[in-house]
């Protein structure tokens, strides 16, 4: 199956195109938007730079009805995509049927970034099923690893190649493949600075622990972190009843906070679907992911850890 569809006319449909030139990928980019604007869509284009800067020149007759944004800048955590790129699109054009262009993985993509990116690949199918909603997926066979080109026809029920539309033999169960994403995170360094808190009382020292040693970061993101790692925190005393641990270090170019517990997060969505507006809670990961430039978890039946990134 290459499309869904629901009973109201709503289709979704989510294609990978594979490219391995500039030729290639400004036929099928270019091919996908036209039509789109042509149809009368809300029409969105994510993708990193210099590929931005290539089809804004290639799209200038349409340019005014199509919204353009840096990946690498709103998508550089990839678990902002969904809730703060592709979500949001949609919800400021209710109405109309969106078409989306989303490049999430490029060859700059690090080790560390890529499995939350696999894995938000693979939750899209799950988010936007049954929508009115088309997101086209490029990726670069050329420069990247063969291993990540692999991946994406195993999460995408469609691909293009050499212009041609094909199901996917290895397109899987999106949940199932977003669970082999799930991954254990390196050990914490034994020279990291940890906390330990079990009680809501304990939420004013783990704040003066990280604003200590976040010293070295912009007083904004520091701010940031401190707010993620609040919210976290405060997920640990509310829904695991043991003590969380909270775990800061240096890196190269980066600080790096963990955040570990005993409670297991079985919703493969958390923090990729904003709670309702008048929910209670719900928020941390969203937080997390709106605010950090990189949050990677693992849970499983011993307890969860959420590392956060933050660039110096």
């Amino acid at each position: 199956m290459t499309l869904t569809a629901t009973g109201d006319g709503a289709v979704f449909d989510h294609p990978g195109l594979l490219y391995d030139s500039r030729a290639r990928y400004l036929s099928g980019v270019t091919g996908f938007v036209r039509e789109a604007v042509d149809a009368g869509d809300a029409v969105l284009v994510a993708v990193p730079p210099p590929n931005l800067e290539t089809l804004r020149e290639s799209l200038t007759d349409v340019a005014g009805r199509v919204t353009f944004a840096d990946m690498t800048v709103a998508g550089r955590n990839p678990g902002r995509i969904i809730p703060g790129v592709l979500l949001a699109f949609a919800a400021a054009h209710p109405d109309r049927r969106v078409s989306i262009v989303g490049e999430p993985v490029w060859p700059g993509r690090t080790d560390l970034e890529y499995p939350a990116c696999a894995a938000h690949e693979a939750l899209i199918n799950v988010v936007f099923a049954g929508r009115d909603v088309a997101i086209l997926c490029p990726y670069d066979v050329g420069r990247l690893d063969p291993a990540r080109v692999r991946d994406a026809w195993r999460t995408h029920p469609v691909m293009i190649v050499d212009g041609a539309r094909r199901p996917s033999p290895w397109y899987d169960d999106p949940y199932v493949t977003a669970a082999a994403f799930n991954q254990p995170l390196p050990k914490v360094p034994v020279t990291a600075a940890t906390l330990t808190y079990r009680h809501a009382a304990d939420l004013a020292a783990v704040r003066r622990f990280v604003t200590a040693e976040t010293a070295c970061l912009d007083p904004d993101r520091g701010g940031d972190l401190l707010i993620a790692v609040n919210e976290l925190a405060e997920n640990t005393i509310a829904h695991t009843g043991g003590d969380g641990t909270v775990s800061i270090w240096a890196e190269t170019g980066r600080l790096v906070c963990q955040i570990d517990d005993r409670g297991h997060l079985s919703d493969p969505l958390a923090g990729r679907i904003p709670p309702p507006p008048d929910a209670e809670g719900g928020r941390g990961l969203i937080l997390a992911n709106r605010l950090c430039d990189l949050v990677r978890v693992h849970t499983g039946g011993d307890g969860t850890s959420i590392r956060l990134h933050m660039g110096f």
